[in-house]
């Protein structure tokens, strides 16, 4: 799942004045049972699978996975840290780490891993980004996420390009590279002209070339992050708990005035125009590809009608670098029956959970072997997770960095990027956003 979604759901600076009048629901566990959480509809039917496996290896313990909606869930777990019936184990996303540990309201899992002998060493992506500030690991890994380019066939082919051209694309910031040209061909306006022929007519658009790259939040995740990231630059100064975001590097001031440029020449819509899912954005025609997440895999190969293709990021001057978020297990610190719910979160890190779990394509697991039986799986549907194992193999991926203030952060930024894409403002704004994210990582 998206992080900014997850930060968004989550308003945590506007809970600590009614957390106490609010109800957790599931509470903490008695004797011989846990209780576990997630936001996600579909990965709690997924984890339902790990039950059998679990339950077996350990009779005297009964599980209980609770889904909650996303704006809900972060509400239900501050009023149970405060009521202490927080569940036992929850997911969590990387931006409320801070939050949470610094709290005190998770638990540090050092001892629990060195007294069971458990080997982190299992997990291919997604471990350091649960380290705090202390240094010590207060989470385990379930998944990590990634962006790729969703893309429709027949308007690719249409366009007389092949599928390869559209996993081998190219970008530069001063015009685009192969990204540029092919996003251009692949516009057509509602005479039948295309975007870099003559008589194109940019205010008369009947498919544009790609979706909005626009994005209000921090991190630009499924937006303009993967074409940045090309060139090398990172969000953050440091790889963990920056001190500033980068917002004022020249070439992302270039990469984002491209972005930007894409929509005023009728590449894409503008900011802000579509409000429908990218998958219902390739199945209405108006769009000829979309960047979304990996979470969206699933849901883009069964567009009615449409045979849909999967592209990892365009390789730049830094070859392919994609940010990646990484869910994890956190255990709250007023857990009742911490043995057991430190051998469900253990399983839950097992190659045998996440491979049973994984097969519905749901999440990508964090552990390598899991990874390809969901991939084999999912393939055998006709779902192409190679973009991503490959990414994965490839050593593509770099974590998004834990931060502090990660609400705040988005409070303050978010208005600055919308004002930036709807040209209210000019390339000033990223002085003034990096002088910000100084500002709020200082406190």
């Amino acid at each position: 799942m998206k992080i900014q979604r997850i930060i968004a759901g989550a308003a945590f600076a506007g809970l600590v004045a009614t957390m106490t009048a609010c109800s957790a629901g599931g509470g903490a566990s008695s004797s011989g049972s846990v209780n576990w959480w997630t936001w996600d509809e579909k990965q709690a039917a997924s984890y339902e699978k790990c039950l059998p496996g679990f339950e077996k290896a350990n009779p005297d313990i009964s599980v209980t996975i609770s889904q909650y909606a996303v704006d809900d869930y972060f509400t239900k777990l501050t009023a149970g840290f405060v009521s202490g019936s927080a569940p036992d184990a929850f997911q969590n996303s990387v931006p409320l780490l801070g939050a949470y540990a610094g709290q005190g309201q998770i638990m540090a899992l050092d001892d629990l891993i060195a007294k069971s002998g458990f080997d982190t060493s299992v997990f291919s992506v997604g471990l350091d980004s649960w380290k705090y500030t202390d240094g010590k690991q207060y989470g385990l890994p379930l998944d990590w996420a990634a962006a790729a380019f969703y893309f429709n066939q027949d308007d690719v082919t249409a366009a007389g390009y092949t599928a390869d051209d559209i996993k081998n694309m190219t970008f530069d910031p001063a015009d685009g590279g192969t990204f540029g040209q092919i996003v251009a061909h692949l516009t057509v306006d509602a005479n039948g002209v295309r975007g870099d022929e003559a008589g194109f007519d940019k205010n008369n658009v009947a498919t544009y070339g790609v979706g909005s790259l626009a994005s209000g939040d921090f991190n630009g995740q499924t937006s303009w992050n993967g074409l940045v990231s090309s060139t090398g630059w990172r969000l953050g100064d440091k790889a963990a708990w920056p001190t500033k975001f980068n917002y004022d590097d020249p070439t992302f001031i270039q990469t984002l005035d491209y972005v930007r440029g894409l929509a005023d020449k009728g590449y894409a819509p503008q900011f802000g125009a579509f409000t429908v899912s990218g998958a219902e954005q390739l199945g209405s025609g108006k769009v000829a590809m979309v960047e979304g997440g990996s979470w969206d895999v699933t849901t883009m190969a069964k567009v009615p009608g449409l045979t849909v293709g999967v592209a990892f990021m365009p390789s730049g001057s830094d070859g392919r670098s994609v940010i990646s978020n990484s869910n994890a297990n956190n255990i709250f610190v007023g857990t009742k029956n911490l043995d057991a719910t430190w051998k469900w979160v253990t399983y839950m890190g097992s190659e045998a959970c996440q491979s049973a779990a994984g097969v519905d394509g749901t999440f990508l697991p964090s552990i390598a072997a899991s990874m390809q039986v969901a991939a084999d799986a999912q393939a055998a549907q006709g779902v192409d997770l190679s973009p991503f194992t490959d990414a994965l193999a490839n050593g593509e991926l770099y974590a998004a960095p834990p931060t502090a203030n990660g609400q705040e952060m988005s409070d303050a930024i978010t208005p600055l990027f919308e004002a930036y894409f709807s040209h209210e403002r000019d390339d000033d704004v990223f002085a003034e956003m990096t002088a910000k994210t100084e500002e709020i990582f200082a406190k």
